[in-house]
């Protein structure tokens, strides 16, 4: 297994599991089991007696390995030098896990569905840009941008109205962009992380020739999980691109004035993706975009930036679920700690944090006194009201 030889380095000192000021527990699958096997130390001792042959895979061990959000809050806090590491560890593991054939049934699934229809719904590719129809957006022909929209923003409901939103203001603000519709494949990003690599590497080589054949340069995603993918992962792939998640797009087109906001009062918070931050480096675009707009009151959780907690959607646990939503789940403890802050909306730049984090809402009994609005959404409302 990769990063065989990092194992062993780790003696639990548990930094990897907590807040940046120490005062809570961070790990989404720790904080919600509370077994020190559910937190990254844990679970390096248990990978590496796996592969010593000390214990055996078997159902309870797969759920402690695919628990894992893939959030990075580990990266963020460990003291070693192996933190950058991390993820990789836990991503490799499920590699080897992969290549030997005994996997969650939830996992199996996911691969099947995007190995026979490209994507995880099980919907055919003929619907992929249905969420499109009545807007004017042309397939790509040489556009200056290209704005992949991804399998949540073409096949879940709630992702569909953030692309339709995304959509409105691109064209607001003049800009030349296309879709691929149901020639756009799935970026692979959950498949990698889910440990697949030969799928993943199908994948990411499918969509660059795709995108080389049609003089795709520069690329507009709605998801920061395909956002990570092309920019972290595709390179070694020879997929050089110029990407962006929205979010950066909209920011500038804001600075430069090609769009302005109207007038939206509200008071909201905003919840960080972690592939958008963590992963991506970005915190402040999707912020600027909540200032620019006049009326908006934004109100900051305790946990922000890269002290976030993660919805628990990542990892894949998005479409396995895994990680479950039961009262201790991540994206329950979110939602509340946004009802904390007194904001009505609770603003995220993720389709898949926006399905996660409503449905912890409706879990929480909290409909009608918290909402879900993402970024692109609520610029698109101010846009329309000026």
């Amino acid at each position: 297994m990769k990063y065989a030889e990092i194992l062993h380095r780790c003696f639990r000192c548990g930094y990897c599991k907590f807040t940046l000021d120490y005062e809570n527990f961070n790990c989404p699958p720790y904080r919600k089991y509370r077994f020190d096997t559910f937190a990254p130390g844990g679970r390096m001792w248990l990978i590496r007696a796996w592969l010593d042959g000390e214990i055996e895979n078997s159902e309870r061990f797969q759920e402690i390995l695919y628990s894992c959000a893939t959030c990075g809050n580990c990266v963020e806090h460990c003291a070693f030098t192996f933190r950058e590491n991390l993820v990789d560890i836990f991503i490799a593991a499920r590699e080897e896990m992969v290549n030997g054939g005994r996997i969650p049934p939830p996992v199996r699934d996911y691969f099947k569905a995007i190995s026979i229809h490209g994507n995880p719904y099980n919907l055919p590719a003929a619907q992929r840009s249905s969420w499109a129809a009545d807007l004017p957006v042309q397939p790509y022909d040489g556009q200056e941008y290209l704005f992949y929209v991804g399998c949540v923003g073409s096949y879940d409901e709630r992702g569909r109205k953030i692309a339709q939103a995304v959509s409105r203001n691109l064209i607001r603000a003049g800009v030349s962009f296309g879709i691929l519709g149901e020639r756009e494949p799935c970026d692979g990003n959950e498949v990698r992380v889910l440990g697949e690599s030969g799928l993943f590497e199908y994948l990411a080589e499918t969509n660059i020739a795709l995108f080389r054949q049609l003089g795709v340069r520069k690329i507009i995603t709605l998801d920061p999980h395909a956002f990570n993918a092309f920019r972290k992962e595709y390179p070694a792939f020879g997929g050089d691109f110029e990407v962006l998640h929205y979010s950066q797009v909209f920011s500038r087109l804001i600075e430069s004035g090609n769009l302005k906001p109207g007038n939206f009062a509200a008071r909201v918070t905003f919840h960080d993706a972690c592939y958008l931050g963590r992963h991506g480096g970005e915190y402040e675009a999707p912020r600027n975009i909540l200032r620019a707009i006049p009326g908006v009151e934004l109100v900051e959780m305790r946990q922000n930036r890269a002290n976030t907690l993660c919805c628990g959607g990542g990892g894949g646990n998005f479409f396995t679920d895994i990680l479950g939503g039961e009262g201790d789940s991540p994206s329950r403890i979110r939602v509340r700690q946004a009802l904390e802050t007194g904001a009505e909306i609770l603003v995220v730049s993720c389709p898949q944090c926006a399905k996660m984090l409503e449905d912890a809402i409706k879990a929480e009994g909290l409909d009608g006194r918290l909402t879900v609005a993402d970024a692109g959404e609520l610029l698109d409302a101010s846009l329309r009201a000026h």
